[in-house]
């Protein structure tokens, strides 16, 4: 072994890495491995069985040694057939020389994540090794569960809308010539106002996809910060809010700032809505300068956020017992503000409520 090389062995449980006496790098075990690992010798008896193969196969290692793998390891797919008589790894085609990881089934009913190597002497000979390597499955059930959570959300959210838009549209078609302009007026406002409601919808989904992927992209533009906020404000009173239930609070110059407009914007306007739907009183947006770029919190003078639901707040779903909207746009939130370099938090307000804090650093052109 060339010196620095690291080599797993320790057929023996229990056996602990450690270093060379002659100075070399230190030899990893089995032990050390964070998958579990499972080795059978040309008779198909287990010579290695490491602590974390015990712990998912739920079989003590000492157990395990020395036994046919199949009766250590039984293992079903989906339709419940045997594994190993599928895959017969010591009696099938000599040109394998591996079996991709896929989901199998222990005898209890867990899913465990399986994958095998066959280890031959020669090229097309027989197999001398059989090396397995298990791995919970229990995260990609909560994907799983996360990707259904996330499907029932959205069949909910785009039911109430497009029903509205179908209802108001075969109305209008039917009916055109019997309704008043009133009536049309009204009935159009709706549909506009349920296709942006879907639009925004869409939005939210393509930001999470994106976010979780690690494929948001920030365009980088010198962006007002004062100017986007006063702006929504302006949207918001327009639309029929009260202009006393706003206030912006800019305190001092602030640096110029590269970010991505149309995503401070969005950022800005989730945490606005969001204080709107679920605090009370006035609604406090202040903006100064914080180190190399700004900072910006957004108050109101509700309730507040209770301190055990803090941790919880820019997970995905989280909603108030209110469960307005689709528990999305905290978590793209923070995806949006982490994607510029900065950070948020949650706290409470001086006048009670919650504040939400977040930073963002300048910025430069180069990475426009």
């Amino acid at each position: 072994m060339r010196h620095g090389e690291a080599v797993v062995g320790g057929d023996q449980p229990g056996e602990r890495s450690g270093a060379d006496p002659q100075g070399a790098a230190p030899v990893l075990t089995a032990e050390d491995l964070p998958d579990g690992l499972v080795v059978a010798d040309r008779a198909g008896r287990v010579v290695t069985f490491n602590r974390m193969a015990a712990r998912l196969a739920r079989v003590p290692a000492e157990s395990a040694l020395g036994r046919d793998f199949r009766d250590v390891l039984a293992l079903h797919d989906s339709d419940g057939r045997d594994w190993w008589k599928c895959s017969d790894p010591y009696g099938g085609l000599r040109t394998r020389t591996r079996q991709p990881e896929r989901p199998l089934f222990l005898v209890d009913g867990r899913e465990i994540l399986v994958a095998a190597r066959y280890v031959r002497d020669t090229p097309g000979g027989e197999l001398s090794r059989l090396v397995i390597t298990l791995r919970d499955a229990s995260h990609r059930a909560r994907g799983e569960r996360g990707r259904a959570d996330l499907v029932s959300t959205v069949a909910h959210e785009l039911r109430s809308p497009l029903t509205s838009v179908k209802g108001f549209t075969a109305t209008l078609l039917g009916k055109w010539d019997r309704l008043t302009d009133k009536q049309k007026i009204f009935m159009l406002e709706t549909v506009n106002a349920d296709a942006d409601r879907v639009t925004r919808l869409i939005t939210e989904l393509l930001s999470v996809s994106r976010i979780e992927a690690g494929r948001l992209e920030i365009r980088k533009q010198v962006v007002d910060l004062p100017d986007l906020a006063r702006k929504l404000v302006a949207g918001r009173v327009a639309a029929g809010e009260p202009a006393e239930r706003y206030r912006l609070d800019v305190r001092g110059p602030l640096p110029e700032l590269w970010l991505d407009a149309d995503k401070i914007e969005q950022i800005l306007a989730n945490l606005v809505e969001n204080a709107v739907r679920h605090g009370a009183g006035t609604v406090t947006i202040v903006i100064e300068p914080y180190e190399d770029g700004a900072v910006v919190l957004v108050r109101d003078e509700g309730k507040g956020i209770a301190p055990e639901a803090v941790p919880r707040v820019f997970r995905r779903f989280w909603r108030t017992r209110r469960r307005g909207g689709t528990g999305l746009g905290l978590f793209i939130v923070k995806g949006l503000i982490e994607a510029h370099g900065g950070a948020i938090t949650v706290g409470r307000a001086p006048s009670g409520g919650a504040e939400f804090r977040f930073t963002v650093p300048a910025g430069t052109p180069e990475f426009a």
